[in-house]
């Protein structure tokens, strides 16, 4: 494998490898001429990218000469992005040679091997990485401006291979009504929302080619966040946030960033993870979502509002093609700090965090909730009941003091007491006009969960 241009051959819509040669080839004004060693460093690296080949030899001899651990990440960032073969290739003996690690041209492997150490940061890394990535994008300089506070390590923000909003988000997108939605199959998937009794459907097909809608649903400004990397589909309650798709990964999932401060935003997290929001106990709220089939969704719903094809965009929608080799295998297309083998990577499982027990994530099996159509647990003084229907959708309910022995996997779901609750996507309401509210969840692969919380629980 050639440094990575596999990933860069897998991304969608990202930068042309030409385009990508071109502004690398060009010199930054501005970058400083020092011979200290602070800034020798990564103006070395930088060299390498961009340099002639007396500049490049003269970077390799500062990097042998200055080379400690803390140049370890940017070396592997130089990597990623030459296209210079007699570069990649010495680079690679140096850490080699440095690291006494052999992993070659791998920098997965490279990378795994890093952030399982301590990190070690170089002082001008972060100027490093902004200099570096605004030759891409000049947006992507804030992202990575030295004085920004930051909750996560910044050798694992890695580029994905499009610019800011690259993978162009949906604000608000044109709907159309179901019987009008010819385009759809009934065992396509879509991410089903109901909210004020608003009904709307997002097809996975068209989600997969955009990865964010910014809409309002019921009178309620939302975004949903789909990382088709960790198989994960958030919506979230905007809370005034303008968010879109950064360009960069953290640990395989998508980083969001808002339009007024720029700073990053960890998708499963809901929170701002580098940039001046950090520290200040953002976390936007989760509101509820299902995956289920369009069949499914349209029988329940036969009023349900769907996105239309028209986006403004011009994509293959078809069902399947986005990512169509990556959803066939169990790899993985970026690395990530630790995998857990008590399940294949990219098994599906419903995932819940919730506000009164913000410490207890809890991963459960979708294969498992399959088997097991009702299922009681708990986290913190919350008692809950996910009822997974005939599709393999899973809503969860807290149950308070309820046990629910059965369903219909339709509309009607009996306690221990022999009462009938009839389900909706906002609630479980009782004979006696008790309501039993939805709580928020949502399906991801296995492994981009882990990645989010390695001390989850998992139930499988």
């Amino acid at each position: 494998m050639y440094v990575s241009s596999n990933r860069l051959r897998l991304l969608r819509s990202g930068v042309p490898a030409l385009l990508l040669l071109a502004v690398l080839a060009q010199p930054v004004a501005g970058w400083p001429a020092s011979n200290a060693a602070p800034a020798a460093i990564p103006d070395a690296f930088l060299a390498l990218l961009t340099g002639d080949g007396n500049e490049i030899t003269d970077a390799f001899t500062t990097l042998d000469h200055h080379w400690d651990e803390t140049c370890i990440p940017m070396a592997l960032e130089t990597l990623y992005l030459s296209r210079n073969l007699h570069v990649t290739g010495r680079l690679v003996e140096l850490l080699q040679q440095k690291s006494g690690q052999t992993f070659g041209f791998d920098i997965g492997k490279w990378q795994e091997w890093l952030w399982s150490r301590p990190g070690k940061q170089h002082p001008r890394y972060a100027d490093f990485k902004s200099r570096l990535y605004r030759t891409i994008d000049p947006r992507f300089a804030h992202y990575f401006a030295t004085e920004r506070p930051r909750e996560i390590r910044l050798d694992e923000i890695v580029w994905g291979g499009v610019r800011q909003d690259g993978i162009p988000p949906l604000r608000q997108p044109r709907m159309i009504g179901a019987a009008a939605a010819d385009y759809l199959k009934d065992d396509n998937v879509i991410f089903g929302v109901e909210i004020n009794g608003d009904v709307r459907a997002y097809p996975k097909r068209i989600m997969a080619w955009h990865e964010m809608f910014v809409d309002e649903v019921g009178g309620i400004p939302v975004t949903g966040a789909y990382c088709t990397l960790c198989g994960a589909m958030i919506l979230y309650r905007s809370g005034g946030h303008q968010l879109g798709t950064s360009g960069f990964l953290y640990r395989s999932n998508k980083l969001m960033y808002d339009q007024a401060t720029q700073s990053l935003w960890n998708t499963l997290w809901g929170t701002p993870v580098v940039g001046p929001l950090v520290g200040k106990g953002i976390a936007l709220e989760r509101l509820s979502i299902v995956t289920t089939t369009w069949g499914e969704w349209r029988r329940r719903h036969p009023d349900t509002q769907v996105l239309s094809l028209d986006t403004g965009y011009a994509r293959d929608y078809r069902e399947g093609v986005a990512y169509f080799e990556y959803f066939l295998t169990d790899e993985l297309m970026f690395a990530v700090p630790g995998r857990d083998s008590r399940l294949p990577n990219k098994d599906e499982i419903l995932g819940l965090v919730l506000a009164q027990a913000p410490d207890q994530p809890l991963a459960i099996s979708a294969r498992y909730l399959h088997r097991h159509p009702v299922y009681h647990d708990a986290l913190g003084p919350v008692r809950f009941v996910v009822l997974t229907d005939r599709s393999g959708a899973n809503r969860v309910f807290d149950s308070a003091d309820v046990r629910f022995v059965s369903w219909d996997r339709g509309r009607v779901a009996l306690d221990d007491q022999g009462k009938r609750w009839t389900l909706t996507e906002a609630a479980l309401f009782g004979p006696d006009g008790r309501t039993l509210h939805r709580l928020p969840a949502h399906r991801a692969f296995w492994f981009g969960w882990f990645s989010a919380y390695a001390h989850t629980r998992l139930v499988k």
